[in-house]
């Protein structure tokens, strides 16, 4: 793991050691004269307090490469790091610590347990991890209070609304002490105030300090982020500062 260090964004700092390190990695699908390639030779860190978005048109690899820093898909090449641990020849059930400890995930279909309440939808990650079940229900309560919807925290994701059912998915990332949040699409089904809302909560746990890369299509969901990392053919085409919503507008058909 390389030396911290931290750099001023406006008023917030980076550190600038990468909870998330990719070098030359490669993955591509099919044989033949059906070989697709999906990602080609990219290499990406995300560094803790630091929110990047991952634009590009459809089949840009943009899904793959957040299920290889995921830790749910391996390249054919390179080297994936998260938080300074290689996962390059891991085995299936340190990969699987590695995702539940390290990594959280937010998905468009939420992928909540529909016969789970709120807290206990957002506490399994940490019961999965043998927690004790006070600890893991008031971390719960404790990452229900950061997105606002810990008065819910009794109730069935299908008594939600969908921003509210987006929320508690959040809230299940971002339990415990994990500090790499990956993001696929996570507003394409909400409106735009709810999305705008899940996207502060995102942009939230950026400047307190997590590592949060966001996988979008929408120009003016990346101007939240930081960093802005466009794809194209499986390749890092270009990447420029999110200085604004008019930047990102104007650059975002490259």
């Amino acid at each position: 793991m390389t030396a911290s260090s931290s750099s001023n964004v406006g008023a917030r700092a980076i550190v600038t050691e990468p909870a998330l390190s990719l070098r030359g990695v490669s993955k591509h699908y099919g044989a033949g004269a059906a070989r697709t390639v999906a990602l080609a030779d990219v290499s990406l860190d995300v560094n803790r307090g630091e929110m990047v978005a991952i634009m590009g048109t459809s089949g840009s690899g943009k899904s793959t490469l957040l299920a290889i820093a995921g830790a749910l898909l391996e390249p054919d090449s390179g080297e994936v790091s998260i938080n300074g641990t290689r996962l390059k020849g891991m085995r299936a059930r340190a990969r699987a610590r590695v995702r539940r400890e390290e990594i959280g995930f937010v998905f468009q279909d939420f992928n909540l347990i529909p016969s789970l309440t709120v807290l206990e939808n957002v506490a399994l990650p940490l019961d999965l991890g043998g927690a004790e079940q006070s600890t893991a229900r008031s971390e719960a309560r404790r990452a229900l209070a950061t997105v606002g919807i810990r008065e819910r925290s009794k109730g069935y994701p299908d008594e939600l609304s969908g921003g509210q059912r987006q929320r508690v998915a959040i809230a299940r990332a971002i339990v415990g002490k994990r500090q790499l949040l990956l993001a696929d699409e996570p507003t394409g089904a909400l409106d735009s105030v709810t999305g705008d809302a899940v996207l502060g909560a995102l942009r939230g746990r950026a400047d307190a300090g997590a590592a949060v890369v966001l996988v979008t299509h929408d120009a003016r969901h990346a101007a939240w982020a930081d960093r802005i990392i466009y794809l194209s053919d499986g390749r890092v085409a270009d990447q420029l500062a999110a200085v604004g919503p008019e930047v990102l507008l104007a650059g975002g058909g490259r």
